[in-house]
């Protein structure tokens, strides 16, 4: 469905900033049908990559195709097959839910009996039944996301794409904002591509994009990604590390690494290490745990920093 070929983006520089990359020599292709989300911190690429694949940024370098079509030389052709929920809300507060979804229906050329269908359909998930009439402003925020998310789909593209549609939701709403991407998916067969900066939300993706400072980290199913740090990890925390470091370095079948103050332990026998750091450092250490790895864990990992590490970098 979509193939981006080495794609690299440039920000400007003026005399007070200089420029910056957002994006590095990207490639990689979504097939038909997939779950895709780009995750990492804020400032790593994820916004301005949407923004490609939008058709709304034209890269520095490189090309982008989506459904066999040069989207870079054709735009208009391209967005046909796409729809897109924006982080942003792309609205009219003072109109009513009908009249947004009727604007956009127009765009399209949807013929008025088919919009009031798909409209039909699109109320049986969304819980917006009694809300057509109301001015949008008066909606919550998750419910403003649904009539983002019906708007997308009015004109039935085969590929969805979301920019942090999640942001500023309350993690029910969040839940059932989900829920939705996925029976959707499923009945459609939609290809849905999604940037997030929420590991939790990439755990249900077929596959997960790492972007840090524009980079590609890794691409590959969640279960794969979380299989490279082994069944389980040891985190330490503790405010003097030197010791416990120093210790962890006279045992080759150890890896372990230091952030802020943590230190965390893979590739050994949890149990029986467990036992001889309690035995030597109980006192020094403020919490010890025995956790599966997640997506943080593999980001952290990879980049060797937090993502609220990157957070304050980039801002």
């Amino acid at each position: 469905m979509i193939t981006v070929q080495n794609v690299s983006h440039l920000y400007g520089g003026s005399r007070k900033r200089s420029s910056r990359l957002a994006l590095d020599r990207l490639a990689l292709q979504v097939e038909k049908g997939e779950f895709l989300v780009f995750t990492g911190p804020n400032g790593g690429g994820k916004s301005t990559l949407f923004r490609i694949l939008c058709g709304v940024q034209l890269p520095s370098f490189g090309q982008v195709h989506l459904n066999g079509i040069d989207l870079l030389r054709h735009p208009l052709q391209a967005r046909q097959y796409m729809g897109v929920v924006f982080q942003k809300p792309a609205l009219d507060p003072h109109l009513t839910v009908l009249e947004n979804l009727r604007i956009h229906a127009d765009l399209y050329q949807i013929p008025p009996a088919l919009f009031h269908q798909r409209l039909e359909e699109s109320l049986l998930w969304s819980g917006l039944g009694d809300r057509l009439h109301d001015p949008v402003k008066t909606l919550s925020g998750g419910l403003a996301r649904q009539v983002e998310l019906i708007k997308a789909l009015l004109h039935n593209p085969p590929l969805l794409l979301m920019d942090e549609p999640t942001t500023g939701l309350d993690p029910g709403v969040r839940r059932r904002f989900l829920d939705n991407i996925k029976a959707i998916r499923r009945q459609r067969s939609l290809t849905v591509v999604m940037t997030s900066h929420i590991f939790t939300e990439a755990e249900e993706a077929d596959r997960v994009a790492i972007l840090q400072q524009g980079r590609l980290l890794a691409l590959d199913t969640p279960a794969n990604l979380k299989a490279t740090l082994g069944r389980e990890m040891l985190v330490i925390r503790c405010p003097a590390p030197q010791p416990i470091l120093d210790w962890l370095a006279q045992r080759p079948t150890v890896q372990f690494s230091e952030i802020d103050d943590e230190i965390r332990v893979e590739g050994a026998n949890m149990e029986s290490l467990l036992t001889e750091i309690l035995a030597t450092f109980r006192q020094e250490i403020r919490s010890l745990s025995i956790k599966q790895p997640d997506l943080e864990d593999v980001y952290i990992h990879l980049t060797n920093t937090t993502p609220m590490d990157e957070k304050e970098v980039a801002a």
